[in-house]
């Protein structure tokens, strides 16, 4: 699980839902009323939960490596399980112990994908793996109860449970040794709690199915950089599914659907002590930046007159775009000039 700084003040949500004006006819009410479904009673979600924690846990395991621990989720029967890539770090081989209990069983690493924070192993014994069932994430709906599973603090096999907060959200890992700084799109907010140790696990559904793999936990700086609680984040299932079939198939991601500038670079300090854009370090040859004359040594200021003060800023900003997009990027060049030049987006590498 890493963490994210926000201000959880500022958070404002991105997707709603809002229901039809107008009275129904007294026979359409008749219908409806017979049409109704069943009352949920305590009795019945608390069998629903039990449904769902049988079905699912045998598909989520625990994945130690040298570095720490994370979880992992079941995804064929061939032994591959798909989990994050701050998880494997940078280990090779691992030890993945399965929730249902038994001895560790050794595991490789197939293929990772720091920028979307996603990779897949694969167990050498693959016998008595149960894959997960996975949902399509797009059908999602806020107020969904969902459950969390994974390996919270080492606790094999917990369950936490919570609904779907918001949908949509892009978000940005912090970076440091363990981590790149990966930025997701269209990530599932969830109030389900998600710890150190439930990174790589399972956000399923009341179907039994992974409808997310938890990856970020907010932090409130007011809390002195404590948990923000109820606030977890989680990579959709198809984003995952996507990754991890491209990863099975062809031993790396091969079409990373992420467009990307073309360029190196970190986040430039104003004259006021305050971030003022992204300073370019290197130029990929043949990639947007250089094809639209931007060099080493300008500063990246907006994009489609969006302010890209820091690194973060622009990555987020890039990952709600497409390749092929044509954008306006505003530039202060080395002399202190400013220009505008037109770019049009390639893709993310995965390397």
């Amino acid at each position: 699980m890493r963490k994210i700084a926000m201000s959880v003040a500022a958070v404002a949500l991105l997707a709603g839902c809002s229901g039809p004006s107008g009275s129904p006819s007294p026979a359409a009410s008749a219908s409806q009323t017979s049409a109704a479904p069943a009352p949920v009673t305590p009795n019945s979600l608390e069998a629903a939960y039990e449904q769902v924690i049988a079905k699912v846990l045998p598909s989520i395991v625990q994945i130690n490596t040298k570095a720490g621990l994370g979880s992992g989720v079941v995804y064929d029967n061939a032994g591959h399980i798909v989990t994050n890539a701050h998880v494997v770090g940078q280990a090779t081989q691992m030890e993945v112990s399965l929730a249902s209990g038994g001895a560790a069983r050794k595991a490789d690493l197939v293929s990772s994908f720091p920028a979307g924070d996603l990779a897949v192993i694969k167990v050498q014994d693959p016998k008595g793996l149960t894959p997960a069932r996975f949902a399509d994430s797009s059908k999602l709906r806020v107020g969904q109860i969902v459950l969390a599973m994974g390996n919270p603090l080492g606790l094999s096999g917990s369950v936490t449970d919570g609904i779907v907060s918001a949908l949509g959200r892009t978000v940005s890992e912090p970076q440091d040794p363990g981590s790149p700084g990966a930025t997701i799109s269209g990530a599932i907010q969830t109030s389900a709690s998600i710890n150190p140790g439930n990174s790589g696990g399972a956000l399923v559904d009341l179907n039994g199915q992974v409808i997310g793999i938890p990856t970020l936990a907010a932090t409130d700086p007011d809390l002195g950089g404590g948990a923000a609680p109820g606030i977890g984040f989680a990579i959709p299932s198809n984003t995952a599914t996507d990754i991890a079939a491209q990863i099975v198939k062809e031993g790396k991601v091969t079409d990373s659907h992420r467009a990307a500038l073309g360029i190196r670079g970190s986040t430039v300090i104003g004259a006021d002590g305050q971030p003022a854009g992204v300073g370019v370090a290197r130029v990929e040859a043949g990639g947007a930046a250089e094809k639209a004359g931007i060099k080493a040594g300008d500063v990246v200021v907006s994009v489609n007159g969006t302010p890209t003060t820091t690194i973060t800023a622009l990555t987020e900003l890039l990952a709600t775009l497409k390749p092929g997009d044509q954008v306006k990027v505003e530039l202060v060049k080395p002399d202190g000039s400013t220009t505008t030049v037109t770019a049009t987006l390639g893709e993310l590498q995965a390397d």
